[in-house]
């Protein structure tokens, strides 16, 4: 019988990988080589001319001893990261409260605070941002018609990082939508059980929503903070593809660009770019490992890591 059954588990396997072979191409040639070469030219000299040139650790040695640059990169890009996340989820967590009280048309409301999580990461938004907050903009007008004055925000080293906050916090459409099918999936007679013990709101949101919302709430952080690392085109489009003004929207992502497509020095670039895989990876870990703390599930045991 075992050997009888062997030729249909065969065809069974072979048609399996038939249909993952499109998957494992992609994967294999687009991009676990790409990343492993990469690496070796993070070791070399190149400049896409000439051959790479053996150098060792010698780039991530310059970057760690003697590249002033880098570290600006590094301080934006964890400003922006330690702003732009926790504020981006709690107007996300905030709007989806709010549309889970059962209001009318749903749908088009979840579907308009979606919109700019899809237009947000495009260069017409942040052409249209850049407007928005200039000396002569919109953001000004309006404030004029208070008797303010506003700065141009986008030319002050002082206020433009907070400007791409803005802009980020405006993309909190997904976050919303993931958190809204959290919401939903809370038994409602668990509010209704504590109402009864004379829990108020606040509590009922510490004491139920958040912490049967926390495996959301995981999902939700781990993304915003590997997308926010990655941030690119707010700050090559508002500083003018320089990180102005004063570097001060010098992003990693932009600084590893400037180097490998403004200088033409790839290894220095590939160098940059496992550096930053590293730091999200990091940051990644410290998350997963600290949610054993705070992220529960329904059956009462906590996430241990």
């Amino acid at each position: 019988m075992a050997s009888a059954r062997r030729p249909s588990l065969w065809r069974q396997d072979r048609t399996a990988y038939l249909f993952l072979l499109p998957w494992l191409l992609g994967f294999f040639c687009l991009t676990l080589g790409p990343m492993v070469y990469s690496f070796y030219l993070s070791l070399t000299k190149f400049n896409l001319l000439n051959s790479p040139r053996w150098l060792g650790l010698q780039n991530y040695v310059q970057i760690f001893t003697d590249d002033a640059s880098f570290l600006q990169s590094l301080k934006i890009t964890f400003q922006y990261v330690l702003l732009s996340v926790p504020l981006r989820l709690i107007f996300a967590l905030l709007v989806a409260m709010a549309l889970n009280k059962g209001i009318r048309a749903l749908g088009i409301y979840r579907t308009v605070y979606y919109i700019p999580s899809l237009l947000g990461g495009s260069v017409a938004i942040a052409i249209v941002w850049k407007k928005i907050f200039d000396g002569d903009g919109l953001f000004n007008h309006f404030l004029a018609t208070f008797g303010i004055e506003g700065p141009a925000w986008i030319a002050n080293p002082l206020y433009v990082l907070y400007t791409i906050v803005t802009l980020s916090v405006w993309q909190f459409g997904s976050a919303m939508v993931i958190f809204l099918a959290g919401l939903k999936q809370i038994p409602a007679d668990l509010y209704e059980a504590s109402e009864v013990d004379g829990a108020g709101k606040v509590r009922q949101f510490f004491r139920i929503t958040l912490p049967l919302l926390s495996p959301v709430l995981f999902f939700n952080l781990v993304m915003s903070i590997i997308n926010s690392f990655q941030v690119f085109t707010p700050g090559y489009v508002i500083g003018d593809g320089r990180g102005g003004p004063i570097d001060s929207t010098l992003f990693y992502t932009l600084y590893l660009y400037l180097k490998g497509f403004s200088f033409f020095d790839m290894g220095y670039a590939s160098a940059l770019a496992w550096i930053m895989l590293a730091i999200i990876g990091a940051f990644t870990a410290l998350v997963f490992v600290t949610s054993k703390y705070w992220v529960f599930y329904g059956d009462g045991k906590e996430e241990r890591g």
